[in-house]
């Protein structure tokens, strides 16, 4: 049986983890596992670390998920503007693409079955829809930019969902925060494709990590001073991940 890794290039070849990593954006993932945190503790919930680390696992699967599938359906356009992504430069076909998109969906769903709460399965399929929506649409129409900020909204409520059953009033207020933010941050992004050139300095990236600190803020605000430790080591682990990982 063939693995994720087993994907091939356009000349036939394994296409290796390096490749993957940057096909599903990982560098980003610490500011996942930061909303699902901040998701969890405003919960309320009762959970071990075991089960969050599950969350984030599956929050994870499906934030790579859908990078992937932006670079599956963005794959024309990026051979004139981003060459460097994997599927222009040759480093994964259009088919292992796919694949690995396919593969990180169904693992998604699966770790989130795991959870104490079944019922988050209906967030996670909204969760879906806006990541397929926001993918295939994106490039003809600026207002999906909303739909990108909903899927960080979404983020909150399947994590908070999966250990409570529900996402309380404070968990949406949180989740309402970070949609605010993820829509400047992709407005911003889309102006700078839009002028055709970038900033003479590394905007987004450094906007995305600091979605981990907007987190930090409302657990210290609402909880504790302490946990802008976590927020900042977040933000801090995204930074080094993208110099290693392009995040944009």
């Amino acid at each position: 049986m063939s693995s994720v890794t087993d994907v091939a290039t356009p000349d036939g070849e394994r296409a290796g983890w390096k490749t993957l990593l940057a096909l599903c954006r990982v560098s980003n993932l610490p500011t996942v596992w930061m909303n699902v945190l901040t998701a969890v503790v405003l919960s309320g919930a009762d959970v071990s670390p075991g089960v969050v680390v599950l969350l984030m696992a599956s929050l994870s699967a499906f934030y790579c998920a859908g990078m992937s599938l932006n670079d599956v359906c963005d794959h024309a356009a990026d051979a004139e503007s981003q060459p460097f992504r994997p599927i222009p430069a040759g480093r994964i076909s259009l088919t292992g693409a796919r694949v690995v998109t396919g593969v990180l969906f169904v693992a998604g769903f699966g770790l989130l079955a795991c959870a104490p709460e079944r019922t988050a399965f209906g967030p996670a399929v909204v969760l879906l829809a806006l990541i397929v929506g926001y993918d295939v649409l994106h490039k003809a129409h600026a207002a999906t930019v909303v739909l990108m900020a909903a899927t960080r909204l979404m983020v909150f409520v399947v994590a908070a969902w999966a250990v409570a059953g529900t996402a309380s009033a404070v968990v949406i207020a949180a989740g309402v925060l970070q949609f605010g933010y993820t829509l400047l941050v992709t407005v911003v992004a889309r102006y700078e494709n839009t002028r055709g050139r970038r900033y003479p300095f590394p905007v987004i990236p450094r906007m995305i990590a600091a979605m981990a600190l907007v987190d930090g803020g409302v657990l210290t605000l609402w909880v504790s001073p302490w946990w802008l430790v976590p927020g900042l080591g977040a933000a801090l682990l995204t930074h080094i991940g993208q110099r290693y990982v392009r995040g944009d």
